[in-house]
């Protein structure tokens, strides 16, 4: 199950240009997956900023707009990408010039890549 996950995610670790790292973990941002091409951002990799993503989206959700599904941050030397796959977050951390598209293209691949392991996760 799982290496089938890293299998996808490593994939595309190649295929999107200037991807450097995708991140799966649960709602509380304790990673469940981990794989980086280069060494990226530290803070961006720890459980209180990646936990944040599921306050973030669950306050727009006040907004009236509907439920958040992905939330991106750019910086100066690289951008984050957050989808939100409850009770999964999946995030991407990409170079200053990485496709953002390509990686939202991809999202109802990652969907059904997931599914296996939102089971696991609901059911411990």
């Amino acid at each position: 199950m799982t290496d089938d996950v890293k299998r996808f995610f490593s994939n595309m670790l190649q295929r999107v240009t200037g991807l450097r790292c995708v991140m799966v973990t649960d709602r509380d941002g304790v990673p469940l997956i981990n794989l980086e091409r280069e060494k990226s951002a530290k803070f961006v990799m720890k459980p209180a900023f990646l936990s944040t993503f599921t306050l973030a989206a669950e306050q727009s959700n006040k907004l009236g707009l509907g439920k958040n599904r992905n939330i991106i941050s750019v910086y100066a030397d690289y951008q984050v990408v957050q989808m939100n796959k409850l009770p999964l977050v999946v995030t991407f951390i990409g170079a200053e010039n990485c496709n953002i598209g390509h990686i939202l293209a991809m999202d109802q691949q990652i969907d059904a890549m997931l599914d296996e392991l939102k089971t696991a996760v609901t059911d411990s």
